[in-house]
């Protein structure tokens, strides 16, 4: 499996394995939220590297910019991103959206 790949395995009433995949909460602005601006060879993964010391947390930078490419894990240089913080409320957000359905 890809370690980027946040789908559970399910099967259906005919025992056929499929794939339910997640959805990711809008993250909203918090005065705590740390503002970059990219480099040269910045990844998401690297960056949520950085700042939460797990590489699978790049879909909260990802979801909280506008400005990067949903889907692609290369950020261009130059580009300001928003860091959020507050990692508890967004687990919280994640969750609920994903258990809602």
């Amino acid at each position: 499996m890809n370690r980027y790949d946040n789908s559970t395995i399910l099967k259906n009433l005919q025992e056929i394995p499929y794939k339910k995949g997640k959805f990711y909460p809008i993250i909203p602005l918090s005065e705590s939220d740390i503002y970059i601006i990219t480099t040269i060879g910045d990844r998401l993964d690297s960056i949520a590297y950085s700042y939460y010391n797990d590489s699978t947390l790049w879909w909260i930078i990802a979801m909280a910019n506008n400005n990067v490419n949903k889907g692609f894990i290369f950020v261009d240089p130059g580009t300001q991103l928003r860091i959020p913080t507050d990692l508890v409320s967004i687990y919280n957000l994640f969750n609920q959206f994903n258990n809602a359905r």
